[in-house]
């Protein structure tokens, strides 16, 4: 459908061009990976106890746990014990990868700090003898949602909470007059974040008929779009 091509493009774009969706940096850990915490004075990866962004008196502890993954736009401090020229501040682009010298792309979103210090481990043992490398998250900007198309106020969102579809495009400000509010997209990224997978939902299934299924709980990175009316081809009419 032309309608679904258009958005393909338009997350294209998104995704491509880091900065478009970028809001202020979050505010910065309190602790790093600067601390060494391994034997011998060699770093561990870690996770600071952290702030979301808008919510500075907040206590990400809850979140920034050993078992955190990291999302789209964290910012993770790459330490390589005694290369300097390894050891790298970097943020996690949208399409959830990021680069380092050497091993270029790496992809970060769904891991957490320690899988990730292991596969780089992996990676640079090509290059490096005997690598030592700690990961630990500065600053968490993964937990939001994307609200695109035709809602009264399209953008990015902070996920405070246990959120489903619904409530998402309530806090965006619902729906727009020509919406097609029942081929709404979200698109996903999967659980090792190398992909992304598409799910549709309607809104008179969920409200009307009792779908409740349709009214998909949220997670960090989705991007929700509606698409408009005049976007939408329905069976039995052909497109222009």
């Amino acid at each position: 459908m032309r309608w679904f091509t258009a958005v393909a493009v338009g997350l294209t774009v998104i995704w491509g061009v880091a900065p478009a969706f970028s809001q202020a940096p979050g505010p910065s850990a309190s602790t790093g990976s600067s601390e060494m915490g391994g034997k011998d004075g060699a770093p561990s990866s870690t996770t600071a106890p952290l702030h979301p962004g808008g919510h500075p008196g907040e206590k990400l502890s809850n979140i920034v746990t050993d078992a955190y993954t990291i999302g789209a736009e964290d910012i993770l401090e790459i330490t390589v014990w005694r290369n300097q020229d390894l050891s790298k501040t970097v943020q996690v682009r949208p399409d959830g990868r990021f680069s380092l010298p050497v091993i270029r792309d790496v992809v970060a979103v769904g891991k957490t700090p320690s899988q990730l210090a292991d596969e780089i481990t992996r990676k640079l043992k090509e290059y490096v003898q005997n690598p030592v490398v700690a990961i630990s998250v500065r600053e968490v900007n993964s937990y939001n949602i994307f609200v695109l198309g035709e809602v009264v106020r399209p953008g990015k969102y902070p996920l405070k909470s246990r959120t489903t579809l619904l409530q998402g495009v309530t806090i965006a400000g619902g729906f727009t007059p020509v919406a097609a509010r029942n081929q709404v997209v979200i698109f996903r990224f999967t659980d090792n974040g190398s992909t992304m997978q598409t799910l549709t939902s309607s809104y008179d299934d969920i409200v009307l008929r009792g779908a409740i299924a349709g009214n998909l709980e949220l997670r960090a990175g989705d991007t929700i779009v509606v698409p408009s009316e005049a976007m939408v081809v329905f069976p039995g009419q052909q497109q222009q």
